[in-house]
């Protein structure tokens, strides 16, 4: 679409009763990054109370009608998923506003292939924005969704404010008591002081930017089409954005606000990562558990005790249940979650490991579950058969669930999708890490309804963490590993080899679950870098990672924390059979190169002694060494011969292990423990070497 087009959403799609609306851009350096946020506005374009704002600290809607999936990434960068659920909305909401803000002195000019696409349950695309005009701005609307009579509408509107989401915020009614602030901040204080206690308050919004003038324009007078896979949308499917009678406004560029930040004073219970003090008399004593583990024997019995653990808990917490099954188009209402049901399918019924159906205003969806665990491949017949099953059933999806991670551009499983069909059936993965992430994040981080809740949780995240429920994640790199690995050692593998390609993938696999685990330690996003540009061939990308890897005998990534300003490197040798992790820091301009060094080692007062600190030149590196050795000595760092100190490059190395990781023992277990270690030992007590803007409280 066209900036200022807007289009009906009955018209696009059968099903566009609840949309998956998607916000993306990528960054050249890796490091860009914005947030989305959601405002539910009423007929005079405000915001009915400060809980009709969504954003980071205020994730979703009670009813269900709104909910921020998180980031995800591409092949070609992030993508920010947020679930719309249009039958759930308030009736006297009349639009839905979307838009994303970037904090930290950070503008949209710096992020490249600004776009936005609203997309069926199903995950059809059903229509797609690009920006192509951003600049100095610091918060965009990218699109709203809004009412006309029966239906919903979509318009593009890609306005642009200098004032950061405070003034956007502010615009459009969200109001801020700075004193109740600060009360409620000294409040969060004392409580943390005191230890802890089992209900948090949410984070404010900080590091927003202040200006007088927005820009980007208004949507007025704008027209276009909307384009498809298969071409243009019919002219009297898309209007005019200017002239139509009773159409809203796009809202006026905000004067100069005194609000510092919108925030949420909603309350939930979360549980501290270190439990109480034991009353067991000794190390032996096991404490009892909801889900005992330590009698699981076969592979059949992990599968039916995890799967009926997991969607036991969906359906009593509906926190879990819905962000689990929101991006897969389920619409938000009475969940209930079965095991072991047959299904008839010629002479043989059918039965797969689980279903979940959602009721909502006398509808029914239902999703099919297919479970694996203990790194157990899924078969493709099966899933072909359950898709079949869906088809003729009338059912709106089969979710498969292992401890694989799925890629863009590399199924899990290839089935066959029958486009003759009238009633589509889409196909999801999930993987166990994901489900551990967003346990964890929930019952550390964020909080759900009640301390029930939270213990029902703590449990699931306890079962699947035991050693023994097969549900430990990605595990395995793969039949393609050992020979591979061989090859590199003995110099023999060469350019080209297909096994190569699949090495890649399995690598990739394992830096996505780094980063799962990491974040649901952080409660922070934790996401791969990718630096290739929008609709650049995965398989072209891997193929070109394959021919390094033959050449080279190294793997690489990279990943960024959210929030941070630095991209943390991995790189797995596995011709030394070593992984190494690293960052690097840029010295302040203008500082005595001594002064500088001085410095940094004192940041890196509680850094662990071996960590490699190496000085950065123009033109190449300089001097390095172990932070034991530079610590009593640290002009050894300095440039020799006068040379321009530029930054130091910061990095832990550790060996590798062998095995194919089962029992997440070997490579996997060693890339896993480098990356935490490295960052909680390294960029977590690294401020900087010159103040910047934080960006969260």
């Amino acid at each position: 679409m066209r900036k200022g087009a807007k289009v009906s959403l009955s018209a696009l799609g059968e099903d566009a009763g609840s949309v998956v609306v998607s916000l993306g851009w990528t960054s050249a350096s890796g490091a860009g990054d914005a947030d989305v946020s959601v405002l539910l506005l009423d007929e005079n374009g405000k915001v009915r109370s400060e809980n009709d704002f969504y954003f980071y600290n205020n994730p979703a809607a009670p009813d269900g009608s709104v909910q921020l999936l998180g980031k995800t990434p591409t092949d070609s960068g992030d993508e920010d998923r947020i679930s719309v659920d249009l039958t759930a909305v308030p009736a006297d909401v009349a639009r839905i506003v979307v838009a994303a803000s970037q904090y930290g002195g950070a503008r949209f000019g710096d992020l490249d292939d600004l776009r936005m696409t609203v997309a069926d349950r199903s995950g059809e695309p059903l229509v797609g924005f690009s920006i192509e005009d951003a600049g100095v701005e610091t918060a965009f609307i990218f699109g709203e969704l809004y009412r006309r009579g029966q239906e919903w509408k979509f318009r593009a509107v890609g306005q642009g404010y200098e004032t950061g989401l405070a003034g956007l915020a502010t615009d459009f009614g969200v109001v801020v008591d700075e004193a109740e602030e600060a009360e409620e901040a000294e409040e969060t204080e004392e409580a943390g002081a005191a230890g802890g206690a089992d209900e948090t308050a949410e984070a404010e919004v900080k590091g927003l930017g202040d200006g007088t003038t927005g820009s980007g324009g208004s949507a007025a007078g704008a027209a276009g089409t909307v384009e498809g896979a298969g071409g243009a949308v019919a002219g009297d499917v898309v209007e005019e954005a200017a002239g139509r009678a009773g159409d809203s406004p796009v809202p006026a560029v905000p004067a100069q606000s005194r609000a510092r930040s919108p925030r949420t004073t909603r309350k939930k219970v979360t549980l501290p990562k270190v439990a109480g003090k034991s009353l067991a008399e000794n190390d032996s004593w096991r404490p009892a558990r909801l889900f005992p583990v330590p009698a699981l024997k076969s592979d059949r019995e992990r599968e039916v005790r995890a799967t009926s653990v997991l969607l036991a808990v969906m359906a009593q917490v509906p926190e879990l249940g819905r962000r689990l099954t929101a991006g897969f188009g389920a619409p938000a209402g009475r969940m209930q979650t079965f095991t072991e049901v047959s299904l008839p399918h010629g002479d043989t019924p059918r039965r797969p490991d689980g279903v979940i159906r959602v009721e909502r205003a006398g509808k029914l969806w239902t999703a099919l579950v297919e479970t694996k665990t203990n790194g157990n491949p899924l078969k493709a017949e099966q899933v072909q058969e359950y898709m079949d099953i869906a088809a003729r059933r009338g059912y709106e999806a089969v979710i498969t669930l292992s401890n694989d991670v799925a890629l863009d551009g590399a199924p899990v499983v290839d089935v066959r999708i029958d486009g003759r069909r009238k009633h589509k059936v889409s196909l999801w993965h999930l993987s166990w890490a994901e489900v551990a992430h967003q346990t964890q994040l929930l019952i550390r981080h964020e909080g759900v309804a009640n301390a029930a809740h939270a213990w029902l949780l703590q449990e699931l995240l306890e079962y699947l963490q035991h050693e023994n429920s097969g549900c430990h994640g990605f595990q395995n790199m793969g039949p393609a590993w050992v020979p591979v690995r061989k090859g590199i050692d003995d110099e023999t593998l060469s350019v080209g080899d297909p096994r190569a390609v699949e090495v890649v993938e399995s690598w990739e696999r394992l830096i996505r679950q780094v980063c799962l685990r990491l974040g649901g330690e952080l409660g922070q996003k934790a996401l791969p870098v990718q630096r290739a540009r929008r609709g650049s061939d995965p398989r072209a990308r891997r193929v070109a990672a394959a021919e390094r890897l033959c050449r080279e005998g190294r793997l690489t990534a990279e990943l960024r924390i959210e929030g941070a300003e630095r991209v943390i490197a991995v790189t797995a040798d596995l011709r030394t059979a070593k992984v190494r992790t690293s960052v690097d820091v840029p010295a302040p301009a203008g500082s005595y190169p001594l002064t500088t060094v001085k410095r940094l080692l004192r940041m890196l007062a509680e850094a662990p002694a071996d960590l490699h600190v190496e000085s950065l030149v123009e033109g190449g590196g300089g001097p390095r060494g172990t932070l034991e050795r530079l610590r009593p000595e640290p002009g050894d760092l300095l440039p020799k011969d006068g040379a321009q100190l530029t930054g130091f490059r910061l990095s832990l190395i550790k060996g590798t292990g062998t095995a194919r990781g089962n029992a997440e023992s070997g490579f996997i277990r060693s890339v896993d423990d480098a990356v935490e270690r490295f960052h909680h030992g390294v960029p977590a007590h690294l401020g900087g070497l010159e103040p910047r803007t934080a960006r969260k409280g």
